[in-house]
């Protein structure tokens, strides 16, 4: 495996060898955006893991503390905008030489840059969905109705967490309203899969279909210690293509890699731009 962490050359050479690059995408990739990542540089968690799929379902108190934390970090999160690394990923699709950009994150900044082969695993965070009639809305309104059933809420503020999560400590949750589904009644859930949920068969299929079609990949921002994203890489080297990879510290996949930068992403893709 070559390292290079301080020069992009090698990692300009490797693109320039590959006509059908299929890129995946993770944290890293936001994080100048003012997103914050979920991992260190030795791929442990930074905090406490994200709110797990069966007890938002099960449990009231869980899901009234995820909305009111994402009522305070949504004001932020929803005006995120992309950077250098989301621009230049949009290039490389405009070049001709992306296959396929599969992100693990839910932000649709690399959709907001323009790039228009996007397949979201995760799902996207502007979007609520009814786990009932399966009815979805935009984010942006239900944050309305959020702000309009907690207004006492509304003059807080805290630290963004990843995910248009929000670092509010020691609150009670126990008076936060949870709207429900106007249709059904049924519970409402951010339309992105949660730890303990699954990733849609259908998604995974397709993603798998534009990988077979790929000549190497790239990966961007991603420690891979999730393994919705950990198989594709090893979907790739079970096919013997080159796999390359920019993140900060360790990966998953350290020992599969063609080439490994450690640098931020924005500053090893600059040569896209």
């Amino acid at each position: 495996m070559i390292n290079a962490p301080l020069a992009n050359r090698p990692l300009e050479d490797f693109v320039g060898r590959h006509e059908r690059l299929f890129v995946l995408t993770g944290a890293g990739c936001s994080t100048n955006s003012g997103i914050p990542d979920y991992r260190d540089s030795h791929g442990n968690w930074k905090r406490t893991q994200p709110v797990n799929f069966q007890a938002f379902m099960s449990d009231e108190h869980t899901r009234r503390r995820y909305w009111a934390r994402s009522l305070i970090g949504w004001r932020r999160f929803g005006q995120a905008r992309p950077n250098d690394a989301h621009h230049a990923l949009a290039r490389l699709e405009a070049s001709g030489r992306c296959e396929m950009l599969l992100t693990q994150n839910v932000d649709r900044l690399h959709q907001s840059a323009g790039h228009r082969q996007v397949i979201d695993l995760h799902g996207r965070l502007d979007l609520v969905r009814c786990m009932g009639c399966g009815q979805k809305m935009p984010r942006n309104e239900f944050q309305d109705a959020l702000g309009r059933a907690n207004a006492d809420w509304l003059t807080l503020d805290a630290a963004d967490a990843p995910d248009g999560d929000a670092d509010l400590e020691h609150a009670d949750f126990s008076s936060f309203n949870v709207p429900a589904c106007d249709s059904c009644g049924g519970i409402l859930k951010p339309d992105v899969v949660f730890f303990g949920e699954n990733v849609p068969r259908d998604i995974v299929a397709t993603a798998q279909d534009h990988l077979e079609q790929a000549d190497a990949m790239l990966v961007v921002g991603s420690s891979l210690m999730v393994y919705s994203g950990f198989r594709f890489v090893q979907t790739a080297a079970r096919r013997q293509i080159p796999i390359a990879a920019v993140n900060l510290g360790r990966t998953r996949a350290d020992d599969l890699l063609a080439l490994k930068v450690e640098e931020r992403c924005e500053a090893a893709l600059a040569f896209l731009l």
